[in-house]
């Protein structure tokens, strides 16, 4: 056959699959009784359309049936099965939410292009019970800047809402908890306090729509939806009406505790209020934090008790409720842990029997940055004891919160780090699962991108598609292959997408690795993305001499400093120890693998694969960076101590190197990256300095001193 009619016959065949698609006919059998069964019904037609199929509106003459329904006897919660017999294919969940699973699990399938006849039977259940996102509010928001001021417009409409929420339904995300210091006036207007809501009657009318819209279209995707405040929190309507409170408002979040009378009756009601005003909302967290500054832990607890306890208590219908952990032993808001303070926390909680359970009680992994090692190493105070686990709980249990405050821009995905963070810390039965999210950055508008014309996204986190797709994805199921993801790929860019995910793997590394030996705590501590650190009042980038400086985090990791004190002094190392060279040729190795995986992908005429090939390649040449960087610091600290010039020429050599590659990053992402702005480079809390946009260009100047400094530097 020539090749003319080879393609002839490929065409023949493509458009005579594709009429016999047009041709059958499906009708959708959902449950009226079921909410969420709507939304189901909805996925699949609008997939089954897409690919050619015809919904019909009656069991009139069809080719295939789609049961979707409930079926909690032989399925448990959030489970999901697909069942084909012949025409008929029934998609059933335990419940609610895993008959949304099963539904959306069928829709990938046909959106990879699957014909119906092609559809596999299976059967999946959860790991965890709870699979969370942490999605900060702009206004009123934590850490106040630009950076996050950028998002409100964007998050005040519902169609970011729709999109986020469906992207959660998809990766299997069964909550979505919303921050900021003080909702409550935001969406009801205090029967006895209407001062404290600032707004006309059209913009409370407005804020209610949204926050009505967001928990009511949650439901209907199985997702379950937390306000979680900060406490001791009013409006600044509320502080020109009765002068108390005056440092308890937005922006101020470092202050004491205002205890009076008037704003625990304030918060009480206004929290009751929310909670009957908008029965769609799942519950509340409690947090025992910021403007509390001067109590002692026992009194944040009564006014947790006498407020949002209270309030929870005296509503008509179930709440559910997260607690943050921990809640700081002393009268300052930096954070410490104590075992009275746990024994404190755990004695509240077992006492609480009229909240819907289990309570989640939620400690930050690792503080801000639990993007490094999946080992724990402490939570944001400190260690965390075995007082939540010993014995074990009853009526809670412990939902890790993993920050991302590391990397904003560059798209992120390593299976075998979320895989073993899961392996560690989710298989004991006092864990309830994980909530994902950052402090410092809003995933809505997408103020990255500065290609123009179409991207295939509309929204920031539709960038950062494989990290959320990994974590949830892994968090129901910590067995699902590698397959799915690779799957996800190909399906967006064809066969040039079958080898990405094994170069994020590689690539991607790097903010895990930086995070393990620099040694940080909460948020602007550390930017790993921007390889950037909190030097005094001020974010700098992280030079030969803080690398050798700065202690790690993982105690697996060895600093600059202890290996050369040890390899001069002949102290032999564990072979399980990572040193800074063993550091330095991991990141060189899966650098250079990463480059060789990605090294013939066409990108031409598809900006979203330039975005993708680009990030690979930007995250391999700062992983060939800071190898460098740690090869120069090495060489000089040692020249420092021993006065051998060879190894000075070897440090102005290794980061010589380093700027080379810096230059490289550059060079890739100056046409694709903005200016971005970053919360973190308003420095510390105390000191607030001007909004400063952030990118690697702007920081070659430091980069380039590391090299002049190494040239002058003198030996002990």
């Amino acid at each position: 056959m020539s090749k003319l009619s080879h393609l002839a016959a490929i065409m023949l065949t493509l458009l005579m699959s594709t009429e016999l698609a047009r041709a059958q006919s499906v009708y959708i059998v959902g449950d009226s009784s079921i909410d969420q069964a709507a939304y189901a019904s909805q996925r699949l037609a609008t997939s089954l359309e897409a690919q050619g199929y015809t919904v019909i509106a009656k069991p009139e003459a069809y080719e295939y049936l789609i049961s979707v329904a409930v079926n909690g006897f032989e399925l448990s919660p959030e489970a999901f099965s697909v069942t084909i017999e012949g025409p008929h294919i029934s998609i059933y969940g335990g419940d609610a939410r895993g008959m949304v699973y099963g539904a959306l699990a069928v829709v990938a399938d046909l959106d990879r292009g699957l014909r119906l006849e092609s559809i596999q039977a299976r059967t999946e259940s959860p790991d965890l019970q709870f699979r969370a996102i942490k999605h900060n509010f702009p206004w009123d928001s934590y850490r106040p800047s630009a950076a996050l001021d950028q998002h409100i417009e964007t998050t005040r409409d519902l169609a970011y809402w729709e999109a986020f929420l469906d992207m959660m339904a998809e990766n299997r995300f069964n909550a979505l908890t919303l921050w900021n210091l003080h909702p409550w006036p935001y969406l009801v207007k205090p029967r006895n306090f209407p001062e404290a809501n600032p707004f006309s009657s059209e913009e409370h009318e407005q804020w209610r729509v949204l926050h009505q819209g967001i928990f009511r279209m949650a439901k209907e995707r199985g997702i379950d939806t937390y306000l979680v405040p900060w406490n001791i929190f009013v409006s600044k309507a509320f502080v020109a009406a009765h002068g108390v409170g005056q440092l308890n408002t937005y922006p101020y979040y470092n202050s004491k505790g205002d205890t009076s009378e008037l704003i625990k009756r304030y918060v009480r009601e206004s929290v009751a209020q929310v909670l009957t005003e908008y029965p769609d909302l799942t519950g509340i967290g409690l947090s025992h934090s910021e403007a509390m500054g001067g109590m002692t832990a026992p009194q944040r607890a009564k006014w947790i008790a006498e407020t949002y306890l209270q309030a929870i208590k005296s509503v008509d219908r179930p709440v559910k409720i997260i607690q943050k952990l921990p809640s700081s032993a002393g009268k300052i808001m930096d954070g410490s842990t104590s075992v009275e303070t746990e024994v404190l926390t755990r004695n509240t909680m077992e006492s609480i029997d009229f909240a819907e359970g289990p309570i989640w009680l939620a400690p930050k992994f690792n503080w801000s940055h639990g993007h490094s090692t999946p080992t724990l190493v402490g939570v944001h105070g400190g260690e965390l004891r075995d007082t939540f686990f010993e014995p074990e709980p009853e009526n809670y249990k412990i939902t890790w919160i993993v920050r991302n405050e590391d990397f904003h821009a560059l798209r992120w995905g390593v299976p075998s780090f979320v895989r073993e963070h899961i392996r560690q810390n989710g298989a004991a039965n006092y864990v309830g699962g994980y909530i994902i999210g950052s402090e410092t950055y809003i995933p809505a508008l997408d103020y990255f991108t500065a290609l123009e014309g179409a991207v295939g996204w509309d929204y920031a986190f539709e960038r950062q598609w494989l990290y959320y797709r990994l974590w949830g994805r892994l968090l129901y199921s910590i067995d699902t292959p590698d397959t799915v993801f690779t799957a996800e790929f190909v399906r967006r860019y064809g066969k040039s997408g079958k080898n990405l995910l094994e170069a994020y793997e590689l690539a991607s590394k790097v903010p895990l690795r930086l995070a393990s030996l620099f040694n940080s705590t909460w948020d602007h501590t550390l930017y790993s993305e921007g390889m950037m650190w909190l030097n005094g009042p001020s974010m700098d980038y992280i030079g030969a001499d803080d690398l050798i400086a700065h202690e790690v985090l993982d105690p697996v990791y060895m600093s600059v400093a202890d290996y050369v004190q040890g390899h001069l002094s002949g102290q032999p190392f564990d072979n399980n120890r990572i040193t800074p060279p063993i550091l330095a040729s991991q990141l060189e190795a899966d650098s250079q693998a990463a480059l060789e995986l990605v090294k013939h992908i066409e990108t031409a005429g598809n900006p979203a694969l330039i975005y993708e090939v680009a990030d690979v390649k930007t995250w391999a040449h700062l992983g060939m960076h800071l190898a460098k960087k740690l090869r120069g610091a090495t060489a000089l600290q040692t020249y420092r101590l021993t006065g051998e010039a060879d190894k000075q020429r070897e440090a102005v050599e290794h980061l010589t190197e380093a700027l080379g590659h810096w230059d490289d990053v550059v060079t890739i992402t100056r046409p694709l990256y903005n200016d971005m702005l970053l919360t973190h480079m308003i420095g510390k809390s105390s000191n607030l300095q001007p909004d400063a946009p952030f990118h690697w260009a702007l920081l070659r100047h430091q980069v380039a001193a590391d090299v002049e400094m190494a040239k002058k530097a003198d030996s002990l």
